[in-house]
């Protein structure tokens, strides 16, 4: 989730910090608004619940228009996200990037694996990528409640993994959950981005051609059978990022507010809220809910610490500056929280069915779990920022 930043350089590190306030309170809002969900899908007025959710006009329900539509906007502020990153930020040297994006290939691996094995030969199997992504929103926020507990060097971590995160997450729904591709509809894409990339080459700094051109493009994604949202991730790699007040600050400052306190929240209410059945013993055992869960809880912080250990331990990458393993691997396990994309995709590999809704019981659990232990393991070693020294090298 993109939030207003400010850039600060720290032994070498440079990236972007949300303010702290603003950081926790969107990790709350989402956490109200699951809560919210849950609670209205599980009381007397559930059927209003899911009556709402699928009131339809001129044939889409209003969570095809949350799911298909809006998101595609959140999409788009990922994809800025990720390509300052990758300009200007985390992940712009292999220095910085070496250990948030090894750590993040372990924590997509991992849990893809724990999943697979958990579920597999049941109707569960599909869901192989629920427990790949982490959320930003939710982790950043526990990270920015903790205040100077968590040295600034490991929070730059943490962000990079979620955005490193968020690139494999976009690619799997691109290459995974796309049933099949129409030809014609993907030679529209080619043609609107190369009519955008054109734009941005002769340094049209208007954003309205940008916004119409993302309009023409989410239609063509949409007809070409890959899911709409990646519009907006293709969307943000044409937009104009250099120059005072630039095309891509001035879209980031439009839509920010919105997206985060409105399109977010609004998809969590219409995608957490889960009936839970009267056996909620033997729903809890179903292999969406256990894999899932042990995808989250085990798979994402052993591989994000397992991978960031080797890769230091073979000098591919180093240990932040104020960092102690310790708390390395508290943030690993603060990477197990994966609401917001994960959820999307469970909507994307199961749509309406038992096992959509077992998955989401998975994702909440295995989220609620990961987020607690983690904040505990941090403030349990937690050392105030400024005097903290780093464990020496394992092994």
């Amino acid at each position: 989730m993109v939030e207003d930043t400010a850039e600060f350089v720290e032994d070498g590190y440079v990236s972007e910090k949300a303010p702290p306030a603003s950081q926790a309170f969107s990790g709350l809002l989402l956490l109200v608004c699951a809560a919210v969900a849950l609670g209205w899908a599980n009381s007397p007025w559930q059927e209003s619940y899911h009556a709402v959710l699928h009131a339809t006009v001129a044939g889409w329900s209003a969570q095809h228009v949350i799911n298909d539509g809006l998101m595609a906007v959140f999409f788009l502020l990922v994809g800025l996200e990720i390509k300052h990153e990758i300009q200007d930020g985390a992940l712009s040297s292999l220095r910085q990037a070496a250990l948030p994006v090894v750590g993040a290939a372990g924590g997509m691996l991992l849990p893809a694996l724990i999943y697979s094995a958990v579920a597999f030969g049941t109707p569960a199997a599909p869901g192989w990528g629920i427990p790949m992504a982490t959320d930003i929103a939710f982790a950043l926020g526990i990270v920015a409640l903790l205040g100077d507990r968590v040295p600034a060097p490991l929070r730059i971590f943490l962000a990079a993994l979620a955005i490193a995160d968020d690139i494999g997450a976009v690619i799997v729904i691109a290459i995974f959950y796309t049933p099949s591709v129409v030809t014609l509809a993907l030679a529209a894409i080619i043609a609107i981005m190369g009519g955008l990339l054109v734009l941005n080459r002769r340094q049209v700094d208007t954003v309205w051609p940008y916004l119409v051109g993302g309009l023409l493009l989410w239609i063509a994604v949409y007809k070409s059978g890959v899911h709409a949202s990646i519009a907006g991730v293709l969307l943000a790699f044409t937009i104009p990022s250099r120059g005072a007040h630039s095309v891509q600050e001035r879209i980031e400052e439009a839509f920010s507010k919105p997206v985060n306190l409105g399109i977010v929240p609004l998809f969590a209410v219409a995608n957490a809220g889960v009936t839970l059945p009267s056996d909620i013993a033997s729903f809890a055992t179903q292999p969406a809910v256990t894999a899932t869960m042990l995808g989250l809880l085990i798979g994402k912080p052993l591989g994000i610490f397992g991978a960031a250990w080797l890769a230091v331990k073979v000098k591919f990458a180093e240990l932040p500056p104020a960092c102690t393993w310790s708390s390395l691997f508290g943030v690993s396990v603060l990477g197990g929280i994966g609401f917001t994309m994960a959820l999307f995709i469970a909507s994307l590999a199961f749509g309406e069915s038992v096992q959509l809704d077992a998955a989401k019981v998975g994702v909440l659990s295995g989220s609620l779990l990961t987020g607690v232990i983690g904040a505990l393991l941090l403030v349990r070693n937690a050392r105030p920022s400024h005097t903290s020294e780093p464990e020496p090298a394992v092994g």
